[in-house]
């Protein structure tokens, strides 16, 4: 590639699956993409995950987010069902109402219309219906009486059993995520909020996942342990040359801006030595209160930076905090007592 040009398309799917290969190779838990339309950016994830669950052998793939409003729920459901299978289970499938984008109700233009609302979250959340519904194995159309007989209703098949326990909704609110508790799914949460009171990033998030757990408990679920995830910008400075490229953003705040017409919290970067990291982890209520910690690292930068930060965070900073490769066995939710 000539020096000032921008990676293509081939290149960008081919680099993420030769990142999520020397990730797994890395021990890392989790190798998770963003999904746009209309952007330069990734959009149908299946491919590339289905290509990634291919090539590794421990690392979970999945989506943070997958945006509703732009999917038939049905196939969805048939594509996650497939993917659980090439996987075997190791999907983390995240989905939601979609992040602010540069389309002018986009999802309209794939057909999706009827919404009444600006951003769309209602077909989002109705569609969201029917995608665990078949994610369940429910009957979703009724057979022909030709070859069935009266009365048959029929799945979307492939049926994966699993996959139910692997889906997550990606909230921006504490309320929602109260609402993603009661429907019984993980919990996704981001690098903002969009809302403020005036408390830390860190704090407000942490509040966020309590709800979450609180309102998990009083819905009554089987499983009392829920995976719950957070996201943050970090880069350990280990090398003279991590100090040239990220150093700059050691002083880096939480801010407060407006995204898709609402006042938000954006959650501050993590760049300093590795001891300096474990400290200020440590005292992020947030990190230390989710089970995931998700990376959100550089890739337009290329493969062999990115494997670089996680190395040096996997080598010199997540031990520190407790974490343990995916040599020893799948991430686990946190038991709600």
């Amino acid at each position: 590639m000539a020096r000032g040009q921008h990676p293509g398309p081939r290149d960008v799917l081919h680099e993420a699956i030769d990142l999520a290969v020397g990730a797994d190779e890395i021990g890392v838990n989790g190798a998770y993409f963003r999904v746009h339309h209309f952007a330069t950016q990734a959009a149908s994830p299946m491919p590339l995950l289905s290509a990634i669950a291919a090539r590794t052998t421990r690392i979970e793939v999945g989506t943070g987010v997958i945006d509703l409003r732009y999917e038939n729920p049905l196939y969805l459901a048939e594509e996650a069902a497939a993917l659980d299978y090439i996987a075997d289970g190791r999907v983390a499938l995240g989905v939601s109402r979609g992040s602010p984008e540069e389309a002018e109700r986009g999802w309209e233009a794939f057909g999706y219309t009827g919404s009444t609302d600006p951003r769309g979250a209602d077909i989002a959340r109705a569609k969201f219906d029917r995608f665990l519904d078949a994610v369940e194995g429910k009957g979703m159309v009724s057979a022909d009486p030709t070859y069935y007989g009266d009365g048959i209703k029929l799945p979307v098949l492939p049926h994966s059993p699993g996959l139910r326990d692997h889906i997550w909704w990606g909230a921006g609110t504490r309320d929602t995520a109260e609402w993603a508790a009661e429907k019984g799914v993980n919990l996704m949460s981001s690098t903002l909020l969009t809302e403020t009171n005036g408390e830390a990033f860190a704090d407000l998030q942490a509040e966020q996942i309590e709800r979450y757990r609180t309102a998990w408990k009083n819905a009554g679920h089987a499983n009392n342990a829920p995976r719950v995830s957070v996201s943050r910008s970090i880069f350990p400075l280990v090398s003279d040359h991590d100090h040239q490229i990220f150093g700059s953003q050691a002083h880096s705040q939480d801010q407060v801006g407006r995204i898709d017409g609402l006042v938000s919290t954006f959650g501050r970067t993590y760049a300093a030595e590795p001891d300096k990291l474990v400290e200020q982890l440590r005292n992020d209520a947030a990190v230390m209160s989710a089970d995931t910690l998700m990376l959100t690292i550089p890739n337009q930068l290329g493969v062999e930076l990115n494997l670089n930060i996680l190395r040096n965070f996997a080598e010199h900073v997540a031990p520190e905090l407790g974490w343990k490769p995916n040599t020893e066995g799948p991430v686990t939710g946190y038991t709600i007592k």
